[in-house]
């Protein structure tokens, strides 16, 4: 007969090892953001603003499955970094868009170095990283 409980063992979790995995991999990048001054949050608005250079928070927010509650004082201080700036959309002033200022298109040129200081620090091949982003993206696709 089956264990009804093997479903509640902790090995038998997906959501474990990804939160796991995902509060490891943000640990390993403090050294390198600070050294840009920036948190992990900071810096995924960051990301999206370089991208974008001009965003709405809506927008900005539906990328990072963030809500403007977690948003806005992230933005306020970025803000008072001089790296962004806030202003209300002049069609909708109900929009805030988010503006990339030329202090945080500066930082983008020190802040590059970072993705491939995360890489040096997962033992994974090149190959699984790239099927492990396609399988991570469909999920969150889904959710």
């Amino acid at each position: 007969m089956a264990d009804k409980y093997q479903c509640l063992k902790l090995d038998n979790q997906l959501c474990f090892p990804l939160y796991a995995v995902s509060k490891e991999i943000v640990r390993k990048y403090k050294p390198f953001l600070d050294e840009v001054d920036l948190t992990y949050t900071q810096y995924i608005v960051m990301m999206v603003v370089w991208e974008e250079e001009q965003v709405s928070v809506k927008e900005m927010g539906k990328k990072l499955f963030l809500d403007s509650g977690t948003l806005t004082p992230v933005l306020k201080t970025l803000e008072k970094k001089g790296l962004i700036e806030r202003t209300r959309s002049k069609e909708d002033e109900r929009n805030l868009i988010v503006t990339l200022t030329p202090s945080g298109k500066a930082l983008k040129d020190k802040a590059v170095k970072i993705p491939a200081q995360i890489g040096g620090c997962l033992n994974i091949s090149p190959e699984d990283a790239v099927e492990l982003h396609k399988i991570l993206h469909k999920i969150m696709e889904t959710l």
